[in-house]
C-alpha cells in the first residue's frame, strides 16, 4: 500500500491512503490519526489500512480526493530515530581516492552507520531554505527503510521481516562544512540539515518482483535545473541491503517502531554500455578530481531546482517526486 501524510499544522500530519496510481487519495483519521501512531500498533492497524487502499484502487471508497503531493509533509514528520547508512561503496571510494586515499577495508565487510537528525524533516514540494551558497549545498537522493520494533542482536533475516515502508529521500549535504566537522572527530552535525523526502511511502509488496534480496531493483533518476544528470539503478552497486542495514543497527540496541534507516547516496559504477551519472553533485566532482585533477561543477545556488523520482516497473512515479527549489531566508 501507499501512505502519505497530509499538512494540518500539526506536528505529525493527518494518515492518507493513497491510490497506486497516485491520482487519489482519502483520509485515514478513522484507522490512526498519524503514520506515526499507526507504526505503534501495526500488525492491528496495517490490515486496516491495506483494506481501505485495496477500497481505493477499486473505486470503492467512501470519500477520495485528488491527490496533491503539495500539501503533504514528509511521509514520518518525526522518526524515533534516524541513521544513514554507506551502502553504496562507489560514492565513498570516490570521495577517499579524490582526496588521494583508499577506503578502509572495515566498510567492505560491515554495513556502516551514522546518526542523522530524526525529525522536521521537508515535505516533497517544499523549498530548501538555507543561508549561504558558500556552504556547498548538495542534493543526495537516496533510498530508506522505516522499521517496526527489532530486539537487539536481531539478524538480518529477521530484520527483513520487520521492514514496514521504504522512502525516497533528498538528504542534503553542505559540503563545505564537512572536513572542518570532520576534523572535529564528532560527527556531522551543521553539514546535515534536514532531509527532504517523496510524499509517499511504500510497503515492500508494493514493488513486486523489484523488492529483490532485500534491494530495489528499480531506476532512480535526478533532473538539476531541468537537466537530467542522473539515471542510476538502486539495486546495483549496493554492497549491504536493506535488512543488513537494519541488522547492524540493532547490532547493540532495541530498535523502535518508526525508526528510519537511509541506505545512503546511490552510485554505480560506470560500464561500456551505461553512464549513470551521479545522485549528489559531489559524486560528480570526485570524479571529476579522479579523471582531470580538478573539481569543475558547481554545487547549488540560489533559485537552482531539483528533482528526484524513481520508477515502478511500468514506468510511473512509485513514491512520487521531489521537487524543490534553494531558497535564501
Amino acid at each position: 500500500m501507499k501512505l502519505a501524510t497530509l499538512d494540518d499544522g500539526t506536528r505529525d500530519g493527518q494518515l492518507a491512503v493513497v491510490s497506486r496510481d497516485l491520482k487519489i487519495a482519502h483520509v485515514a483519521d478513522g484507522i490512526a490519526p498519524s503514520l506515526r501512531a499507526a507504526l505503534d500498533d501495526w500488525a492491528f492497524i496495517a490490515p486496516q489500512l491495506d483494506s481501505l487502499y485495496r477500497q481505493l484502487n477499486e473505486g470503492k471508497a467512501r470519500r477520495p480526493f485528488d491527490f496533491d503531493p503539495a500539501r503533504c509533509m514528509a511521509p514520518l514528520p518525526r522518526a524515533s530515530e534516524c541513521v544513514v547508512g554507506a551502502a553504496f561503496l562507489h560514492h565513498h571510494e570516490l570521495e577517499r581516492r579524490a582526496a588521494g586515499g583508499e577506503l578502509p577495508a572495515a566498510w567492505r565487510e560491515t554495513a556502516q552507520l551514522a546518526r542523522a537528525a530524526s525529525d522536521g524533516f521537508v515535505g516533497p514540494r517544499q523549498d530548501l531554505v538555507l543561508a549561504r551558497e558558500e556552504w556547498g549545498i548538495d542534493f543526495g537522493a537516496e533510498l530508506a527503510l522505516v522499521s517496526g520494533d527489532l530486539p537487539q542482536g536481531a539478524t538480518a533475516d529477521e530484520a527483513h521481516g520487520h521492514i514496514r515502508l521504504l522512502l525516497l529521500a533528498n538528504d542534503i549535504t553542505l559540503q563545505n562544512l564537512v572536513a572542518d566537522e570532520r576534523a572535529l572527530g564528532l560527527g556531522l552535525l551543521r553539514a546535515k540539515p534536514a532531509t527532504s523526502f517523496a510524499p509517499v511511502a511504500v510497503t515492500p509488496d508494493e514493488l513486486g518482483e523489484a523488492w529483490r534480496g532485500g534491494k530495489v531493483e528499480l531506476p532512480l533518476r535526478v533532473v538539476w535545473n531541468g537537466n537530467p544528470v542522473g539515471t542510476l539503478e538502486a539495486g546495483e552497486d549496493m554492497a549491504f541491503n536493506f535488512p543488513q542495514l537494519l541488522a547492524a543497527l540493532a547490532g547493540s540496541r532495541r530498535v523502535t517502531a518508526g525508526t528510519i534507516v537511509g541506505a545512503g547516496v546511490v552510485s554505480n559504477r560506470a560500464t561500456r554500455r551505461h553512464t549513470p551519472g551521479y545522485a549528489s553533485i559531489a559524486a560528480q566532482r570526485w570524479q571529476e578530481i579522479v579523471d582531470g585533477g580538478e573539481a569543475v561543477t558547481p554545487f547549488m545556488r540560489f533559485g537552482d531546482t531539483v528533482r528526484i523520482e524513481m520508477l515502478d516497473g511500468n514506468g510511473k512515479s512509485l513514491f512520487g517526486a521531489i521537487e524543490q527549489t534553494l531558497k535564501a531566508p
